[in-house]
């Protein structure tokens, strides 16, 4: 289970995200401010990924005797699944969004 400031951190860098794409008036606006849906997403897989990496080396210091505590080891993976799972809802959305599209009429 996430810790409420683990999913308040989540969902705070989410938002940060969203807002950076849609304000300033449009797609052309956001394409022009350096970021569109695609540049959103591919900076939440790089974030995704990058605490991936941290989860694990937290447990390989823990399992190899290292400064880490189980406490920290059980907080990152705690993290990542919380990141895992804002990943696959988003996936779920997106999916749910392009069957939508694909069965309106032309």
């Amino acid at each position: 289970m996430a810790s409420p400031v683990s999913a308040a951190g989540a969902y705070a860098s989410i938002a940060n995200l969203i807002g950076s794409a849609t304000t300033g008036g449009g797609a052309a606006a956001a394409q022009k401010a350096g970021g569109g849906f695609g540049e959103m997403l591919e900076k939440s897989l790089a974030g995704m990924a990058e605490q991936g990496r941290a989860t694990d080396a937290q447990a390989m210091q823990a399992v190899t005797g290292g400064k880490s505590d189980v406490v920290d080891v059980v907080t990152a993976v705690a993290e990542s699944e919380l990141a895992l799972d804002t990943l696959v809802s988003v996936r779920d959305k997106v999916i749910a969004a392009y069957e939508e599209i694909m069965r309106m009429p032309i």
